[in-house]
């Protein structure tokens, strides 16, 4: 496990400073250390007051962390005062770090007084790795003032010739591109260009510097080239900016963490389908409630919103030689339009029903079901309205009228419809469970 530490202040509103490296580095699988150099009252509408933390303090955390873990690198946000910059400075010469010069909170506010930006110019920019100001911080730092990409570039360089070994300046007022401009060897490379993925990302945006500088650093730590961990960073950060979401009256903060749950829940579904297909495929009584149209069994991410969130068994589960069940095809998302309605539908009526599965409908299936204990509910499909699908019209019909979402729903067919049962539960493992359950029971 790597480890980070980041010197920053604290966000009360939790959008920015630490609490946005600490996420950062979380979802990127670092450890995270932390030093406070300044207690900030904000939320998303900007900051309210802002509390130095004594020298003692600022040194004390960074000692302490210093001297038990084994730190691979640093990133410097917030520091206040001179006072704090020439803290800092003394105490992280001999660690590589990416120094954020945050001068403002996005939302609104100042974080930098005027007398700590020349000991940044002086103290810290020299030593640090890479330097990731945006526009107006850039402009602030070598006079140049940005209004096009050249300018960047210019300011850039300028950045660079101060001892950094690259100035990278975040393009959120370069409609998403970012300029990098390296020194190697005391010459100035010529700067490029790092576009974002289309232009300017839709979203909220407090916490995206903090969280571009974090991303910056982890990948720095894991061994990436200066260009790679730029263009890792800003694609991490972009996806943090699209996953926002609103939750005060002023600037959304980014998500760091969304990407990962979202990639987590998706895994977790195909894995749950795989799992209940080879317990299906184990059982030597399963086949015996397998339909004319085969059946079919689908689990859904938690916050599943088309077809495309739920995953099935592509081509279906179907009746082989010897009397067994077998899966056609592997578990995909979006393989089942028929399994994936349906576990939409029972969804919006209780989200912890996330597994579906088809079986054969027959008066025995029905009675051994009940044998079970499984509450159960029904439709007609001469009831359904047109321009209705059966599904969703069928699974919404069938709860209101059991006033509860059962786990079994059935229906007696129609005129080129198939009779069938489906049966409903947390997961597809439960359901697979419940299936078998149902095929020892009875003889159909």
């Amino acid at each position: 496990m790597q480890c980070i530490l980041t010197i920053a202040g604290s966000d009360s509103g939790g959008g920015a400073g630490i609490e946005a490296d600490l996420k950062t580095f979380a979802a990127l699988g670092m450890h995270g250390a932390c030093a406070i150099t300044s207690v900030t009252a904000q939320n998303t509408l900007g900051v309210e007051r802002v509390y130095d933390l004594p020298k003692d303090v600022i040194v004390d955390q960074i000692r302490a962390v210093l001297s038990d873990i084994r730190v691979d690198y640093v990133k410097i946000g917030m520091l206040s005062s001179d006072e704090i910059v020439r803290t800092v400075a003394g105490e992280i010469r001999d660690i590589p770090f990416v120094l954020d010069p945050v001068m403002s909170a996005e939302a609104g506010g100042s974080l930098l007084a005027e007398d700590a930006l020349d000991a940044l110019v002086s103290e810290l920019i020299p030593l640090a790795s890479v330097v990731t100001p945006n526009v107006y911080e850039a402009s602030a730092i070598t006079g140049i003032r940005i209004g096009s990409i050249e300018d960047a570039k210019r300011a850039a360089a300028a950045i660079a010739t101060l001892g950094c070994r690259a100035a990278v300046i975040t393009g959120g007022h370069l409609d998403g591109t970012d300029v990098l401009c390296e020194s190697s060897s005391g010459k100035i490379e010529h700067p490029r260009l790092i576009p974002g993925s289309g232009g300017l990302i839709e979203g909220g945006t407090h916490g995206a510097g903090c969280t571009y500088s974090s991303a910056l650093a982890s990948y720095l730590a894991k061994g990436l080239s200066v260009p790679d961990a730029c263009i890792a960073a800003k694609g991490f950060v972009e996806e943090a900016i699209a996953n926002s979401s609103s939750i005060g009256r002023g600037v959304a903060p980014v998500n760091q963490t969304r990407g990962v749950i979202r990639d987590a829940a998706r895994y977790h579904a195909i894995a749950d389908v795989s799992a209940a297909v080879k317990v299906i495929e184990g059982s030597p009584s399963f086949a015996s409630l397998i339909p004319e149209v085969g059946c079919n069994i689908g689990s859904a991410t938690p916050a599943a919103q088309s077809v495309g969130d739920v995953a099935a068994v592509r081509g279906r589960i179907a009746k082989i030689g010897g009397g067994r069940a077998r899966a056609v095809g592997c578990a995909e998302f979006g393989a089942s339009s028929h399994i994936a309605r349906l576990i939409l539908a029972v969804m919006q009526f209780d989200p912890m029903i996330r597994s579906a599965l088809n079986i054969r409908y027959s008066g025995g299936v029905i009675s051994a079901c009940e044998e079970c204990g499984y509450t159960v509910a029904s439709f007609d499909r001469k009831d359904e309205p047109p321009h209705h699908k059966t599904m969703d019209w069928g699974a919404e019909y069938a709860i209101k009228r059991a006033g509860h979402v059962p786990q079994v729903i059935w229906d007696a067919g129609g005129v080129g419809k198939e009779a069938m049962v489906r049966i409903l539960g947390h997961s597809a493992v439960e359901v697979a469970g419940f299936a078998i359950r149902v095929a020892e029971c009875g003889e159909f």
